[in-house]
Protein backbone atom coordinates (compact mmCIF):
# COMPACT_ATOMS: atom_id res chain seq x y z
CA UNK A 1 0.00 0.00 0.00
CA UNK A 2 2.80 2.41 0.94
CA UNK A 3 4.57 1.54 -2.33
CA UNK A 4 1.41 2.37 -4.34
CA UNK A 5 1.02 5.73 -2.57
CA UNK A 6 4.68 6.55 -3.27
CA UNK A 7 4.26 5.75 -6.99
CA UNK A 8 1.09 7.89 -7.18
CA UNK A 9 2.88 10.76 -5.45
CA UNK A 10 5.79 10.55 -7.91
CA UNK A 11 3.41 10.51 -10.90
CA UNK A 12 1.63 13.60 -9.57
CA UNK A 13 4.95 15.38 -8.96
CA UNK A 14 6.20 14.56 -12.48
CA UNK A 15 2.90 15.77 -13.99
CA UNK A 16 3.08 19.03 -12.04
CA UNK A 17 6.70 19.58 -13.14
CA UNK A 18 5.84 18.91 -16.80
CA UNK A 19 2.92 21.32 -16.58
CA UNK A 20 5.16 23.98 -15.04
CA UNK A 21 7.73 23.63 -17.84
CA UNK A 22 4.95 23.82 -20.45
CA UNK A 23 3.37 26.83 -18.77
CA UNK A 24 6.67 28.72 -18.74
CA UNK A 25 7.64 27.81 -22.33
CA UNK A 26 8.03 30.97 -24.41
CA UNK A 27 5.59 31.56 -27.26
CA UNK A 28 6.33 33.40 -30.49
CA UNK A 29 3.22 34.34 -32.45
CA UNK A 30 3.33 35.36 -36.11
CA UNK A 31 0.46 36.83 -38.11
CA UNK A 32 -0.05 38.47 -41.48
CA UNK A 33 0.87 37.98 -45.12
CA UNK A 34 -0.17 34.76 -46.87
CA UNK A 35 2.79 35.32 -49.22
CA UNK A 36 5.20 35.04 -46.29
CA UNK A 37 3.16 32.20 -44.76
CA UNK A 38 5.04 29.27 -46.41
CA UNK A 39 8.37 30.69 -45.20
CA UNK A 40 7.01 31.35 -41.70
CA UNK A 41 5.46 27.89 -41.34
CA UNK A 42 8.55 25.99 -42.44
CA UNK A 43 10.87 28.22 -40.40
CA UNK A 44 8.67 27.77 -37.31
CA UNK A 45 8.90 23.98 -37.61
CA UNK A 46 12.68 24.07 -38.01
CA UNK A 47 13.11 26.58 -35.16
CA UNK A 48 11.06 24.46 -32.72
CA UNK A 49 13.29 21.47 -33.46
CA UNK A 50 16.30 23.54 -32.38
CA UNK A 51 14.40 25.08 -29.42
CA UNK A 52 11.85 22.46 -28.30
CA UNK A 53 10.77 24.56 -25.30
CA UNK A 54 9.58 27.38 -27.58
CA UNK A 55 6.14 27.33 -29.20
CA UNK A 56 5.85 29.20 -32.52
CA UNK A 57 2.33 29.82 -33.83
CA UNK A 58 1.69 31.07 -37.37
CA UNK A 59 -1.45 32.45 -39.02
CA UNK A 60 -2.31 34.38 -42.20
CA UNK A 61 -4.84 37.16 -42.61
CA UNK A 62 -2.98 39.61 -44.85
CA UNK A 63 -0.11 42.07 -44.49
CA UNK A 64 -2.31 44.83 -43.06
CA UNK A 65 -3.48 42.52 -40.28
CA UNK A 66 0.11 41.48 -39.53
CA UNK A 67 1.26 45.07 -39.07
CA UNK A 68 -1.88 45.87 -37.06
CA UNK A 69 -1.10 42.93 -34.76
CA UNK A 70 2.36 44.38 -34.05
CA UNK A 71 0.91 47.81 -33.31
CA UNK A 72 -1.77 46.31 -31.04
CA UNK A 73 0.73 43.98 -29.36
CA UNK A 74 -1.22 40.82 -30.21
CA UNK A 75 1.64 39.19 -32.15
CA UNK A 76 5.41 38.89 -31.70
CA UNK A 77 6.06 39.16 -35.44
CA UNK A 78 3.94 40.73 -38.18
CA UNK A 79 4.60 39.21 -41.61
CA UNK A 80 4.15 41.55 -44.57
CA UNK A 81 4.67 41.41 -48.32
CA UNK A 82 4.95 45.21 -48.44
CA UNK A 83 6.63 47.93 -46.40
CA UNK A 84 4.76 49.66 -43.59
CA UNK A 85 2.63 52.66 -44.66
CA UNK A 86 3.05 56.19 -43.31
CA UNK A 87 -0.39 56.09 -41.69
CA UNK A 88 0.53 52.81 -39.94
CA UNK A 89 3.76 54.37 -38.65
CA UNK A 90 1.77 57.37 -37.35
CA UNK A 91 -0.71 55.09 -35.58
CA UNK A 92 2.12 53.04 -34.07
CA UNK A 93 3.96 56.10 -32.75
CA UNK A 94 0.68 57.43 -31.35
CA UNK A 95 0.43 54.20 -29.34
CA UNK A 96 4.09 54.33 -28.28
CA UNK A 97 5.11 51.51 -30.63
CA UNK A 98 8.14 51.66 -32.94
CA UNK A 99 7.95 48.84 -35.53
CA UNK A 100 11.24 47.45 -36.80
CA UNK A 101 11.37 45.92 -40.30
CA UNK A 102 13.48 42.90 -41.23
CA UNK A 103 13.69 42.00 -44.90
CA UNK A 104 13.75 38.19 -45.11
CA UNK A 105 13.34 37.40 -48.84
CA UNK A 106 12.75 38.69 -52.35
CA UNK A 107 9.69 37.71 -54.38
CA UNK A 108 8.09 38.22 -57.78
CA UNK A 109 4.34 38.66 -58.21
CA UNK A 110 3.60 36.48 -61.23
CA UNK A 111 0.47 36.69 -63.41
CA UNK A 112 -0.98 33.20 -63.87
CA UNK A 113 -3.57 31.61 -66.17
CA UNK A 114 -4.98 28.12 -66.72
CA UNK A 115 -2.46 25.77 -68.44
CA UNK A 116 -4.80 25.44 -71.45
CA UNK A 117 -4.61 29.19 -72.18
CA UNK A 118 -2.38 29.89 -75.24
CA UNK A 119 -1.47 33.40 -74.03
CA UNK A 120 2.05 33.39 -72.56
CA UNK A 121 3.18 37.03 -72.36
CA UNK A 122 1.54 40.34 -71.41
CA UNK A 123 2.91 43.85 -70.97
CA UNK A 124 2.25 45.97 -67.89
CA UNK A 125 -0.17 48.10 -69.92
CA UNK A 126 -2.07 45.00 -71.06
CA UNK A 127 -2.30 43.68 -67.50
CA UNK A 128 -3.56 47.08 -66.34
CA UNK A 129 -6.17 47.11 -69.11
CA UNK A 130 -7.42 43.65 -68.05
CA UNK A 131 -7.61 44.56 -64.37
CA UNK A 132 -9.33 47.87 -65.07
CA UNK A 133 -11.97 45.97 -67.03
CA UNK A 134 -11.13 47.77 -70.30
CA UNK A 135 -10.04 44.64 -72.19
CA UNK A 136 -12.52 41.85 -71.59
CA UNK A 137 -11.73 39.11 -74.13
CA UNK A 138 -8.70 36.84 -74.51
CA UNK A 139 -9.01 37.35 -78.26
CA UNK A 140 -7.26 40.72 -77.88
CA UNK A 141 -4.06 38.87 -76.92
CA UNK A 142 -4.26 35.99 -79.40
CA UNK A 143 -6.33 33.74 -77.17
CA UNK A 144 -9.87 32.39 -77.51
CA UNK A 145 -12.84 34.70 -78.03
CA UNK A 146 -13.88 34.22 -74.42
CA UNK A 147 -14.47 36.65 -71.56
CA UNK A 148 -11.52 37.13 -69.22
CA UNK A 149 -12.34 36.10 -65.65
CA UNK A 150 -10.35 38.53 -63.50
CA UNK A 151 -9.20 37.27 -60.11
CA UNK A 152 -7.56 39.66 -57.65
CA UNK A 153 -6.69 39.96 -53.97
CA UNK A 154 -8.65 41.84 -51.32
CA UNK A 155 -7.47 45.30 -50.28
CA UNK A 156 -5.95 44.12 -46.95
CA UNK A 157 -3.39 42.15 -48.94
CA UNK A 158 0.17 43.41 -49.35
CA UNK A 159 0.32 41.55 -52.67
CA UNK A 160 -2.67 43.55 -53.88
CA UNK A 161 -1.06 46.82 -52.81
CA UNK A 162 2.20 46.06 -54.66
CA UNK A 163 0.14 45.03 -57.72
CA UNK A 164 -1.88 48.25 -57.43
CA UNK A 165 1.33 50.31 -57.30
CA UNK A 166 3.45 48.56 -59.94
CA UNK A 167 0.81 47.36 -62.41
CA UNK A 168 -2.26 49.52 -61.89
CA UNK A 169 -0.40 52.81 -61.24
CA UNK A 170 -2.87 53.42 -58.40
CA UNK A 171 -5.93 52.78 -60.65
CA UNK A 172 -8.52 50.60 -58.95
CA UNK A 173 -9.30 47.05 -59.97
CA UNK A 174 -12.70 47.01 -61.67
CA UNK A 175 -15.72 45.96 -59.54
CA UNK A 176 -16.37 42.76 -61.52
CA UNK A 177 -13.12 41.16 -60.37
CA UNK A 178 -13.41 38.14 -58.08
CA UNK A 179 -11.54 38.95 -54.86
CA UNK A 180 -9.69 36.24 -52.96
CA UNK A 181 -8.30 36.31 -49.42
CA UNK A 182 -4.99 34.52 -50.07
CA UNK A 183 -2.41 33.47 -52.64
CA UNK A 184 -3.61 29.89 -52.26
CA UNK A 185 -7.20 30.87 -52.99
CA UNK A 186 -6.13 32.74 -56.14
CA UNK A 187 -4.07 29.74 -57.31
CA UNK A 188 -6.98 27.38 -56.75
CA UNK A 189 -9.50 29.64 -58.51
CA UNK A 190 -7.30 30.06 -61.60
CA UNK A 191 -6.47 26.35 -61.79
CA UNK A 192 -10.20 25.56 -62.01
CA UNK A 193 -11.16 28.15 -64.66
CA UNK A 194 -9.62 28.01 -68.14
CA UNK A 195 -10.49 31.66 -68.84
CA UNK A 196 -9.23 33.13 -65.55
CA UNK A 197 -6.20 35.29 -64.76
CA UNK A 198 -4.73 35.97 -61.33
CA UNK A 199 -1.41 36.79 -59.66
CA UNK A 200 0.57 34.98 -56.97
CA UNK A 201 3.95 34.94 -55.23
CA UNK A 202 6.68 32.61 -56.51
CA UNK A 203 6.05 29.95 -53.85
CA UNK A 204 2.50 29.38 -55.12
CA UNK A 205 3.42 28.45 -58.71
CA UNK A 206 2.59 24.84 -59.50
CA UNK A 207 1.77 22.47 -62.37
CA UNK A 208 -1.89 23.56 -62.33
CA UNK A 209 -0.94 27.15 -63.20
CA UNK A 210 0.73 28.68 -66.25
CA UNK A 211 2.99 31.63 -65.35
CA UNK A 212 2.82 34.60 -67.72
CA UNK A 213 5.98 36.55 -68.57
CA UNK A 214 5.74 40.33 -68.25
CA UNK A 215 7.05 42.12 -71.35
CA UNK A 216 9.10 39.02 -72.09
CA UNK A 217 10.71 38.81 -68.63
CA UNK A 218 10.30 35.67 -66.54
CA UNK A 219 9.72 36.14 -62.82
CA UNK A 220 12.44 34.13 -61.05
CA UNK A 221 15.40 34.39 -58.66
CA UNK A 222 17.73 36.03 -61.17
CA UNK A 223 15.28 38.69 -62.40
CA UNK A 224 14.13 39.47 -58.85
CA UNK A 225 17.71 40.11 -57.74
CA UNK A 226 18.85 42.12 -60.78
CA UNK A 227 15.65 44.19 -60.94
CA UNK A 228 14.73 43.08 -64.48
CA UNK A 229 11.33 41.75 -63.43
CA UNK A 230 8.97 44.73 -63.05
CA UNK A 231 6.72 43.32 -60.31
CA UNK A 232 9.20 42.23 -57.65
CA UNK A 233 9.33 43.13 -53.96
CA UNK A 234 10.94 42.46 -50.58
CA UNK A 235 9.14 40.30 -48.00
CA UNK A 236 9.28 41.50 -44.39
CA UNK A 237 8.93 40.44 -40.79
CA UNK A 238 8.10 43.32 -38.42
CA UNK A 239 8.58 43.39 -34.67
CA UNK A 240 7.29 45.73 -31.97
CA UNK A 241 10.50 47.63 -31.30
CA UNK A 242 13.87 45.88 -31.40
CA UNK A 243 13.22 42.18 -30.70
CA UNK A 244 14.48 40.48 -27.56
CA UNK A 245 14.59 36.96 -26.15
CA UNK A 246 13.47 34.13 -28.41
CA UNK A 247 11.88 36.54 -30.89
CA UNK A 248 15.36 37.93 -31.55
CA UNK A 249 16.68 34.38 -31.81
CA UNK A 250 14.01 33.63 -34.43
CA UNK A 251 14.87 36.73 -36.49
CA UNK A 252 18.57 35.76 -36.34
CA UNK A 253 17.56 32.25 -37.41
CA UNK A 254 15.70 33.72 -40.41
CA UNK A 255 18.75 35.74 -41.49
CA UNK A 256 21.23 32.85 -41.21
CA UNK A 257 22.39 31.70 -44.69
CA UNK A 258 22.28 28.00 -43.75
CA UNK A 259 19.06 28.17 -41.73
CA UNK A 260 16.28 30.65 -42.48
CA UNK A 261 17.67 31.75 -45.84
CA UNK A 262 17.96 28.12 -46.90
CA UNK A 263 14.28 27.72 -46.02
CA UNK A 264 13.47 30.80 -48.12
CA UNK A 265 15.02 29.06 -51.14
CA UNK A 266 13.31 25.76 -50.35
CA UNK A 267 9.88 27.43 -50.32
CA UNK A 268 10.45 28.91 -53.78
CA UNK A 269 11.37 32.47 -52.84
CA UNK A 270 14.65 34.33 -53.34
CA UNK A 271 17.14 34.44 -50.43
CA UNK A 272 18.67 37.76 -49.43
CA UNK A 273 22.01 36.09 -48.62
Amino acid sequence: MKRMKLVKTLVIMISVCCFAVSAWAETISMEGSTTVLPIAQKAAEAFMKVYPDVNVSVSGGGSGNGIKAIIDGTASIGNSSRFIKDKEVALAVEKGVYPVAFGVAYDCIVPVVHPSNPVSDLTLDQLKSIYEGKTTSWKAFGGPDKEIVVISRDTSSGTYEVWEEKVMNKARVYPGALLQASNGAVAQAVSKNEYAIGYVGLSYLNKDLKPITVAGVVGNQETALNGAYPVSRVLYMFTKGWPTGMTLQFINFMMHPEKGQKIVAETGYVPLY
